[in-house]
């Protein structure tokens, strides 16, 4: 399976996938043959080191699938795409944290929940960690979790837990993304070895030990980058599906005919504004990843200022779709307030991923300024 065949799976799949919003809502997570249908054509492997049945494919293919993904159902963009982004950073651990996920299959899946909320203990070969934590996306399709956690004296650690050691405890009743199963992960108290663990150093700095096995540059990037852009993406792709609704309704209004429309400004306008915000935001995107991986092809660092940069230009994706969405949503006309709405769908998931600490700009955009004017960089999620 390459980059072409799957992203023709994805255009075959996205009908279907429209098709099961009201199921996937009704549910509150994706569908069972959903996942199987991704599994099927490989996506959870796209990112997954080839030593373990995977693609290795590029951050920038890997988005745009994402992106087709979200035109037909958010929920199952945003919940698959952070199941498969967990391959890279499982791909970034020790090599037997990498045998204990990928050694029996290759299609093992890993949920996550990254806030600093667990309660650890040094112990001899490794932590006992305890804690609850929120938002694990797509957990019911998964068989392990990476939870994050302060370890005291050092500083903050992501965990990888076993299904046998942590309860998934269903909460997630939501406005929007209802079908991303976003609930939580509870651990009484389990042990996790050393090597079952990252350090947010080594993410940072780029000192990885899976790197001892997986050298390919798609390892060498920053492990932040390609996290904080799974959570903001897909709304790209609901802007998409939003200017495609709109454009139908309006359309439908007109009898069909696009000339009755050319005197409406408002209409015409605010086509054309949501068309080049989203295009803006793919350009930034594909860019940020174009110049990261010729970086780290040619074994060259990405500079601090580019980094925090890109933090803040990623968490900014949510803001500009929430502007699009509005935009659109408030002149859909009177069908788009029945919850039953497609269009209505859409300006809910892209409020509800607001929610997501990741698309905060608030604290991006001051530690971006601030190492502008010469200050030290406060943020080491970059």
């Amino acid at each position: 399976m390459n980059f072409t065949s799957m992203m023709a799976a994805i255009e075959e799949l996205k009908p279907l996938l429209r098709e099961r919003v009201p199921q996937t809502r009704e549910l509150r997570k994706v569908p069972q043959e959903s996942i199987d249908a991704l599994q099927e054509m490989g996506f959870f492997l796209a990112l997954q080191p080839k030593r373990y049945g995977g693609l290795e494919m590029s951050p920038q293919e890997f988005f745009k699938m994402q992106i087709a993904l979200a035109e037909a159902c958010m929920s199952t963009a945003w919940a698959g795409g952070i199941i498969a982004i967990h391959a890279l950073q499982v791909a970034m651990m020790d090599d037997r944290a990498q045998q204990a996920v990928w050694g029996e299959s290759i299609h093992t899946r890993v949920s996550s929940s990254y806030a600093p909320l667990g309660k650890v203990e040094v112990v001899d070969g490794g932590f006992k960690l305890s804690g609850r934590w929120g938002w694990s996306s797509g957990g019911d399709h998964c068989t392990w979790v990476l939870v994050g956690a302060i370890v005291p004296g050092e500083g903050y650690r992501t965990f990888l837990v076993p299904r046998g050691d942590y309860e998934l405890v269903d909460t997630w009743h939501s406005m929007g993304l209802e079908g991303t199963g976003s609930n939580d992960i509870v651990i009484a108290g389990c042990f996790v070895p050393d090597y079952m663990t990252h350090k947010q150093s080594d993410g940072f700095a780029g000192t990885n030990p899976g790197l001892a096995v997986n050298d390919a540059p798609l390892y060498k990037l920053p492990w932040a980058q390609s996290f904080i852009r799974v959570v903001s993406t897909p709304a790209i792709g609901a802007c998409k599906a939003t200017v495609d609704l709109y454009k139908h309704a309006v359309l439908n209004k007109a009898s069909g005919d696009p000339t009755k429309l050319a005197g409406d400004t408002q209409v015409v306008e605010r086509i054309a504004a949501a068309l080049n915000g989203i295009d803006e935001m793919e350009a930034i995107l594909f860019r940020n990843f174009d110049r990261m991986m010729a970086q780290v092809e040619a074994g060259e660092d990405i500079s601090i200022e580019d980094r925090v940069l890109y933090r803040y230009q990623a968490s900014m994706v949510i803001s500009k779709s929430i502007g699009i969405v509005d935009s659109l949503f408030e002149v859909a006309g009177g069908h788009s307030v029945f919850t039953n709405s497609e269009i209505q769908q859409r300006f809910r998931d892209v409020h509800t991923a607001r929610a997501h600490v990741a698309n905060n700009p608030t604290g991006f955009a001051r530690n971006l300024g601030g190492v502008a004017l010469g200050m030290e960089n406060m943020d080491f999620f970059v």
